[in-house]
């Protein structure tokens, strides 16, 4: 669980910190460290189903 943590603060800092040097503004690169890891996250489900769907394809093939 640290990892993941640890992960989540990188992710967010790293996030705040580009938007911050192209904008110069907190407040748009805090909104964006907060909004882009839970955009990144339902982009992650939707690409972990078509994966599933291209390995149950993929074995299917092989058989």
């Amino acid at each position: 669980m640290i990892k993941t943590i640890t992960f989540a603060i990188m992710h967010f800092s790293i996030a705040f910190l580009v938007v911050y040097a192209l904008t110069g503004s907190f407040l748009i690169g805090g909104t964006v460290a907060l909004i882009e890891p839970a955009v990144n996250t339902v982009g992650f489900y939707f690409h972990e189903k078509v994966w599933q769907r291209f390995e149950r394809n993929s074995l299917k093939l092989a058989d």
